[in-house]
């Protein structure tokens, strides 16, 4: 049987994408480091780790892959992701009703931020 140990992010700006993703996730960085790799575990012990890979690639969009985050207050958590350097990203095709906000970290790779709010909570 398989699991998923770690979802990798390209990056170029490795300390950058350390300090937002670490501060976003609230995971911490497996020591020791490489130069041009960091794999972040989370504080807890639960959860997938997420793995930043300084290496150039081309960016696609829309992408083929992203994060699904979820959060039990989405206005808060995605106010606190922008303070940390995260944007907003505008898509015309979004539903009125949609559960989830686009967004993307500092270097342009999208996630989303999914309400998991019990309904009629918000």
């Amino acid at each position: 049987m398989l699991t998923v140990g770690a979802v990798v992010i390209r990056c170029s700006d490795l300390e950058r994408q350390l300090r937002f993703w670490s501060t976003a996730l609230d995971y911490e960085p497996r020591l020791p480091m490489d130069d041009d790799f960091a794999l972040l575990r989370p504080r807890t012990g639960v959860g997938p780790n997420v793995s930043l890979d300084a290496h150039e690639s081309e960016r696609s969009l829309p992408p083929r892959i992203h994060l699904d985050l979820y959060a039990d207050d989405q206005a808060e958590e995605v106010a606190r992701l922008e303070d940390l350097g995260a944007l907003r990203v505008d898509w015309p095709g979004r539903p009125a009703d949609a559960d989830f906000i686009i967004m993307e970290d500092p270097e342009g790779n999208r996630f989303c931020v999914i309400d998991t709010a019990p309904a009629g909570r918000a």
